[in-house]
């Protein structure tokens, strides 16, 4: 049986624009009630408007999702405001695209601490409050970036890959427990990710093969939402196929990847 949308409590991370923000909308158009979380006050504040012209309810949680406190303020924040939390979306994410050998330790502390300990700290803030209820669903966003590397963003696939199989443990673990766990990988997806990206590199030439709109990858979640499963690949088929044949042939991928993206040497430093 499909889950009634409009009832549905919903807290999203990285809100503020692209997929979260489409998700955020989304869920608004059919009435549920959305807590918003991302660091620009101002962008989330027009997107809870726009979410109450749409029928929706919406309540914001403005801060960096790197910091613990902001996941456990917007969780109680939610059940003080909407009586409940059914599902959290961890979909907060940064970018970096460097070389491996252009990257500090700094640098891969910065993508980790928003792309992957974010999703950890709103995992331990959500479950206290759906172990209570008995049920609740956690969606964590990573990437098809999590399936595979790519060159020139190793320290955003190793913060995705961290949180592929964060999810895959947790899943696992959650068995019978009433509380849903799954994992969305989006491809290619017209954001301002590229654009607003940390970049000591040129280069990486940005998207490459099949592009997504950030309209589709919401739709995407909202039906996992509405019908709860393990995994979904947010692409179209070519992607799919793509990760397929990295299990078979994965030198191939190697060589494919290094045309498309445009690998060569590089010898500038760190920045």
């Amino acid at each position: 049986m499909p889950i009634e949308l409009s009832r549905r409590v919903v807290l999203i991370t990285g809100a503020s624009s692209g997929i979260g923000k489409m998700t955020a909308l989304t869920m608004g158009r059919v009435g549920a009630k959305v807590g918003l979380v991302a660091r620009r006050a101002d962008r989330l504040e027009t997107v809870a408007a726009e979410i109450k012209a749409l029928g929706g309810a919406a309540l914001v949680f403005p801060g960096d999702v790197a910091d613990p406190a902001t996941l456990k303020g917007a969780v109680e924040g939610c059940v003080s405001g909407f009586g409940r939390l059914d599902v959290l979306v961890n979909n907060a994410g940064a970018g970096f695209i460097a070389a491996i050998e252009q990257t500090t330790v700094e640098d891969l502390d910065q993508v980790l601490a928003v792309n992957f300990k974010g999703a950890f700290h709103g995992i331990l803030a959500a479950l206290p409050v759906m172990r209570l209820q008995g049920n609740g669903h956690i969606i964590n966003v990573a990437s098809t970036a999590g399936r595979r590397g790519s060159p020139y963003v190793g320290a955003y696939c190793a913060s995705k890959f961290a949180m592929v199989g964060l999810t895959e443990s947790l899943r696992v673990e959650l068995l019978g427990s009433g509380i849903c766990v799954s994992l969305v990988c989006p491809g290619a997806t017209r954001t301002e990710f590229f654009e607003a990206a940390r970049r000591r590199t040129q280069r990486h030439r940005g998207m490459v093969g099949p592009v997504e709109s950030a309209e589709r990858v919401a739709a995407r979640i909202v039906r996992l939402i509405e019908h709860p499963s393990a995994e979904a690949i947010a692409q179209p088929i070519r992607r799919k196929v793509f990760l397929a044949l990295n299990l078979i042939a994965p030198g191939l991928v190697d060589r494919l990847l290094a045309r498309l993206i445009g690998c060569g040497e590089e010898t500038t430093g760190h920045a």
